[in-house]
């Protein structure tokens, strides 16, 4: 094994560096939104239980959440990423929401196969040369404009939830928040597809952190939920694996769904990658 394919392993395993794509970039980015009344409309009751949860660290996961939360957070993460996003020209950002998204398209048109879906896969692959081509390497999203918008990002952790692979454990990750051995194993499978295989360690950490920023801009509106919550790391692991769990069943909700899972999944698209 390649020292390079080394370093991409471990660095989606324990960073998840493929992240889905922005949550809430700027104006004209075509990915999901979280409505403004979320807060409102979710009973954090209903996450009390997620039947598939398993958290055999948990004790060395809640002291890694009270870092991120206490420490890390509030003194790094969330002042440099309101500080990018207000300073930041809005044409950048977009150039460089577009730019980073659209090198995750063909591992979501693979994804999208692998989870029968040919018509998303053909749309991922529209976008991506179209972008690529006419869009400047993607950092004009051409493809929007021309009414070919995503269908939202898949990984090879929604494939292998789609077949029936467990979550597995779950980890919080120092700096970077929650994840879970298939989200790790299926991130580190979609950096061996073009151009995702192409970056260097470092590449694959700035695109990490580029989006981050964004996605954690995004959750200063949400903040109240977990604030609100009793337990906010029980709500957060739980949330996101509920998540991660309708993410495998393509999009599709499931016929026992509560009446508000909607708005639910808008407001878990915000917090997939903290």
């Amino acid at each position: 094994m390649s020292n390079q394919l080394t370093k991409n392993i471990i660095f989606s395993v324990l960073l998840s560096a493929s992240l889905v794509g922005c949550a809430d970039t700027p104006e004209n980015q075509k990915k999901e939104t979280v409505p403004t009344n979320v807060a409102e409309q979710i009973n954090a009751e209903e996450l009390d239980s997620v039947n598939d949860v398993y958290d055999p660290l948990e004790g060395f996961n809640r002291v890694m959440w009270d870092l991120n939360y206490d420490y890390l957070d509030p003194y790094l993460a969330r002042p440099i990423s309101l500080a990018y996003v207000d300073y930041t020209p809005n044409p950048v950002r977009l150039g460089i929401a577009n730019f980073l998204a659209n090198l995750d398209e063909p591992a979501s048109m693979v994804n999208s196969l692998i989870m029968q879906n040919p018509e998303d896969a053909v749309t991922h692959f529209n976008r991506f040369w179209i972008n690529t081509v006419f869009g400047i390497a993607g950092l004009i999203d051409i493809a929007s404009a021309a009414d070919i918008t995503t269908p939202g990002d898949r990984a090879f952790g929604d494939s292998l939830g789609y077949y029936g692979v467990g979550n597995g454990p779950y980890f919080m990750v120092p700096f970077y928040g929650p994840v879970t051995l298939r989200e790790g194993v299926g991130d580190a499978a979609d950096g061996l597809y073009l151009p995702l295989s192409l970056l260097t360690f470092w590449q694959s950490l700035g695109k990490w952190a580029f989006e981050g920023m964004e996605d954690r801009a995004a959750l200063v509106k949400q903040e109240a939920l977990l604030e609100d919550s009793p337990d906010p790391y029980v709500f957060t692991r739980d949330a996101y694996i509920q998540h991660k769990n309708f993410r495998a069943t393509g999009g599709e909700a499931p016929v026992d769904e509560p009446e508000n899972e909607e708005l639910f999944d808008d407001y878990l698209d915000e917090i997939d990658d903290y």
